[in-house]
């Protein structure tokens, strides 16, 4: 069945969205843009969408903003709308990991909620800072990473929390790519260019791409805190500057352990993430490229698929719900259901209530202080020659 009160209450207005990033030439911003606008909670008001400031133009343009939104630089809009009577509520932050803690920075000190993607900063030293500007200023800091809003991993995080899997003992979890399998990096390829250069990306490339999206995906379902890592990272490519492959052993705090692959070198796959959580009464598996099912095993028993909207599919999943069963929702309804809480979110901040319980399954500033963390354990472990390194994040 469909869930038809997900994302319909009405609020007094649609929220003001901003942009940093996300503009012509760009992927991820279009993604962006289209989850805020699934639930009808937001209105794109006002960008500085590209730091070339004629791409900007064109893209504000593009867009539809009034010329006076469209700014030739996050500075200057963080200062411009913060100043407004009608500002931006909320700024949306799609550019390379480089670009991520200046404008988030900016936009909090100026009074603006902030929605970010990941990996959150450029280092652990900027997210720890963040974490700090963020909480002190009372405002909502709401991460992407976009798997969280998954109803079946929603599910899944539910029933490790509630004792259906027993005590969690060992999680096996990757994100495998192809699509550098090829020096895509060194031919200007935009796109693969910015995540192979650690002035853009960090120290990280696999494991900060799309690791991070593994690392959280575990961390989210399980509610378990990292405690270790020792990984090997590979750069397969020559010439490549940041790894394209990693193998990671994980240490959690209250005894388990755990693998994480992640590889953008690996043929066939094009966009494979997946998951196992196993406990001492059963097990979960889930798969992105089949995000509508998910597996699970009571210990003794048969295998069972619960489907998303389909018996067996709980109210935590069934609330972000949006078409019937095998009518399939994915990678846009995802994130759109990150938005739709964040806004949820704003509107409580706003008009000094409780938010919805369920809004609050959203990452944090916290989390991405502990992405940052397990990338940069990463990449110590291995330069030392897969020596275990701790992961934690002084938070």
């Amino acid at each position: 069945m469909a869930i038809e009160s997900f994302g319909t209450e009405r609020a007094a207005r649609r929220l003001r969205l901003g942009m940093v990033g996300g503009g012509r030439g760009a992927f991820i911003g279009a993604v962006h843009r289209m989850a805020a606008r699934l639930d009808d909670k937001y209105e794109l008001t006002a960008g500085a969408l590209s730091a070339n400031a004629e791409n900007a133009k064109v893209s504000g343009e593009d867009l539809g903003l009034a010329p006076d939104r469209i700014y030739s630089s996050w500075e200057e809009m963080a200062e411009k709308e913060g100043a407004r009577d009608d500002g931006i509520d909320v700024v949306s932050i799609v550019t390379p990991n480089k670009l991520h803690f200046g404008p988030a920075k900016a936009f909090l000190d100026a009074g603006i909620h902030v929605i970010c993607d990941k990996p959150m900063t450029l280092t652990l030293d900027e997210s720890l800072e963040l974490v700090k500007i963020a909480n002190d200023s009372g405002l909502v800091f709401v991460l992407t990473q976009n798997n969280t809003g998954y109803p079946l991993v929603r599910q899944a995080r539910a029933m490790a929390a509630d004792g259906t899997l027993g005590d969690i003992q060992v999680i096996r979890t990757s994100y495998v790519q192809d699509w550098l399998t090829t020096a895509l990096d060194q031919e200007g390829q935009k796109q693969a260019a910015w995540r192979t250069d650690p002035k853009l990306a960090g120290a990280g490339g696999s494991i900060g791409d799309i690791g991070v999206h593994a690392f959280n995906l575990a961390a989210f379902i399980s509610g378990l805190e990292l405690e270790s890592v020792c990984a090997d990272l590979r750069s397969y490519v020559p010439g490549r500057q940041l790894d394209d492959n990693a193998n990671v052993l994980l240490r959690y705090t209250n005894g388990a352990t755990g693998t994480l692959w992640t590889s953008q070198v690996a043929p066939g796959n094009y966009n494979r993430l997946s998951i196992g959580v196993y406990g001492t009464k059963g097990g979960i598996e889930w798969v992105g490229e089949d995000n509508d099912n998910l597996q699970y095993t009571p210990f003794g028993e048969p295998t069972r698929t619960i489907t998303r909207g389909g018996p067996g599919a709980a109210d935590v999943a069934n609330r972000v719900t949006r078409m019937p069963p095998r009518h399939p929702e994915g990678y846009i309804e995802g994130f759109a259901n990150v938005y739709t809480d964040a806004a949820e979110l704003i509107w409580a901040k706003k008009d000094g209530r409780d938010p919805d319980p369920g809004a609050t399954d959203v990452p944090t500033v916290e989390d991405g202080a502990r992405g940052l963390a397990f990338i940069e354990a990463c990449v110590e472990s291995s330069s030392k020659g897969g020596v275990w390194v701790d992961a934690r994040p002084d938070l």
